[in-house]
């Protein structure tokens, strides 16, 4: 399995994606944080406002450090907003705060994929570094019960990227209609928002590209699809 051909075949184009996606996502919040919002508002502020519109009671706002190191923690019921976020007044920090707001709003609600995706949160955490251990095992011994056992737990990783993505784009769809809605982003400002939180979806979908591609190629090396077995490693 190391230094195959195939493996670039089948995992270079979500690489080539990811990099991209990054590279994108940079870019486009950094044009967007030169533009304000005409509200003049935080993104703490505006994260506070859905907040306090939508009668989320118990949810609190706090900073977090690292560049766009964002998230809601569905546990502590918890809003993490990197400084750049939860202090620049731009329509780049209006629209990712409000995409994690739209992810409390998930949790309040109930919403079904949010619940399967936290579910998963321990299974994909685990699958994810003791699948790579058991595979590594599973080839350099030929044992295909150590195989089928680290496919097994990195599929439950590609499971949680999949239902991962529906989650992502649904908090986008909330945050983009909330600030509109509310008055914090003007119609004509929208675009940007959109820009910005497109790009941030663009690397979900690139990350959950290349677990497909990576479980297909495992799949493929234990002969359980395409008819290659590792004895043609």
């Amino acid at each position: 399995m190391f230094f195959d051909p195939l493996y670039l075949i089948l995992v270079a184009p979500a690489m080539l994606l990811a990099a991209w996606a990054s590279w994108k996502v940079h870019s486009s919040f950094q044009w967007a944080s030169q533009l304000a919002p005409a509200s003049g508002i935080s993104g703490e502020e505006a994260a506070a406002v859905i907040v306090k519109h939508s009668g989320l009671n118990g949810v609190a706002i706090e900073p977090t450090e690292g560049f766009l190191g964002d998230h809601y923690d569905p546990t502590k019921k918890v809003l993490r907003l990197s400084p750049q976020v939860m202090n620049g007044r731009s329509l780049a920090a209006l629209g990712v705060a409000a995409h994690e707001a739209g992810h409390a709003l998930q949790d309040a609600e109930g919403y079904p994929l949010l619940r399967l995706r936290n579910g998963l949160v321990p299974l994909a955490s685990t699958g994810g570094t003791l699948s790579m251990i058991l595979l590594m095992a599973g080839f350099f011994l030929q044992s295909f019960e150590f195989v089928i056992a680290g496919i097994v737990f990195f599929s439950f990783t590609v499971l949680f990227q999949l239902i991962n993505l529906p989650v992502e784009f649904d908090a986008s769809r909330r945050a983009k209609k909330l600030l509109v809605d509310i008055g914090m982003v003007r119609p004509d400002e929208a675009p940007a928002v959109s820009k910005v939180l497109s790009a941030a979806a663009m690397t979900y979908v690139a990350a959950t590209l290349m677990g497909v591609m990576q479980l297909l190629y495992f799949l493929i090396q234990a002969g359980l699809f395409g008819g290659r077995s590792n004895d043609d490693a």
